[in-house]
């Protein structure tokens, strides 16, 4: 009889510490913002190896959130009008502020966040130096463009070098990781590299780390240097269009969208440098991640744009962008006449100054 208490205690000690350690590894998030309506937002954050949604109801301002959360993480909500980020991790986290400023919540419980928010403030400096260069952009002359542009390369050149200061002083955090992450969305091979290395073996052993590890395999598909995939791909008559058949050339393998502002903004840039080179072993090969191939033609249409345009029609499951990672658009490589890459996300001026420094 009193073995069997005994076993009896045991097992309910068991799933008293079954419960607690399940409640551990949940983060528990809420949020109270003045002035927001009653309406729902969609929390996104990975689970996993996948992305998972969930939908919470906002009630006099105030919602309550919580999920499984191992390891810290970034977590996006999408409110009717915007998007705010933050880091989320086990425990529990507030979010406070004003509906008309979600840029501005603050949150506490999260020692990562507080991290991400003193690093920004270590930043201000050059943040506040590309703000009246950002209000200038595209709004001058073709060589005060080129001048903003230079500068905005330059500051940004000097925040990756604090970026890599912090990192190699903080090699196993969380948010070291996702600054890794976040330039990889789009940078170079080579500088994310660099940054990678940095990191602690326990960083990249996480499901974060492990996750950048994958996506610095594909961007190295892309590294200067690499060669470029022989793809083929239909036109807007349905036509294959074979990359190699315009080996002998310089190429300007453009990715962009008919529903990417961004993207249609940057086309009479393209068009400009098509024009300029196109008698000089240059042209442009336009791959569009459209879905839609009534508005990718009449894009093409509007843009004036008389280059190669191809496109499977599976937006960002597009096997090219696939196949180089690409995750934002407008974005370039530009491939030699032996098929090699040579450069990558050239717009603007700093497209002309490249080519001028090819062709002149």
């Amino acid at each position: 009889m009193m073995y069997n208490n005994k076993k009896s205690i045991f097992c309910v000690l068991l799933s008293l510490f079954a419960v607690v350690g399940a409640h551990a590894q949940k983060t528990r998030v809420k949020g109270n913002i003045d002035g927001l309506e009653d309406t729902q937002i969609t929390v996104s954050y990975r689970q996993g190896d996948t992305t998972k949604s969930d939908t919470v109801y906002t009630k006099g301002g105030r919602f309550t959130w919580q999920a499984e959360m191992p390891e810290p993480q970034k977590v996006y909500l999408k409110f009717p009008a915007r998007y705010f980020e933050f880091f989320a991790e086990q425990g529990a986290i507030k979010i406070k502020g004003k509906a008309d400023a979600i840029n501005e919540l603050k949150v506490s419980g999260s020692s990562v966040q507080d991290e991400a928010d003193a690093f920004a403030r270590s930043l201000k400096d050059l943040t506040d130096q590309q703000s009246p260069l950002y209000r200038q952009y595209g709004k001058v002359s073709p060589e005060e463009q080129l001048a903003i542009e230079e500068k905005l390369e330059a500051i940004r050149a000097q925040r990756r070098e604090r970026t890599q200061q912090y990192i190699a002083a903080h090699p196993k955090s969380a948010f070291s990781t996702s600054l890794v992450a976040d330039r990889a969305v789009m940078g170079d091979y080579e500088d994310i590299k660099s940054m990678y290395g940095l990191l602690d073996a326990s960083a990249i052993q996480t499901a974060a780390g492990k996750q950048l590890t994958e996506r610095l395999d594909v961007l190295k598909r892309s590294s200067i240097g690499s060669t470029m995939l022989d793809f083929t791909l239909p036109d807007t008559s349905g036509e294959p269009v074979r990359f190699s058949d315009f080996k002998g050339k310089y190429v300007l393998v453009d990715f962009w969208a008919s529903w990417c502002g961004p993207c249609r903004a940057e086309n009479p840039n393209v068009l400009k440098a098509y024009d300029r080179y196109k008698d000089k072993n240059f042209t442009v090969v336009g791959i569009s991640l459209d879905e839609d191939g009534e508005k990718w033609k009449k894009a093409i249409q509007e843009d004036g744009m008389p280059w190669a345009q191809v496109s499977d029609l599976k937006g960002f499951r597009n096997e090219v962008s696939t196949y180089y990672g690409i995750q934002g658009i407008p974005s370039t490589l530009l491939v030699n006449p032996e098929g090699k890459i040579i450069a990558k996300n050239l717009r603007g001026e700093m497209l002309q100054k490249k080519l001028a420094e090819l062709f002149n």
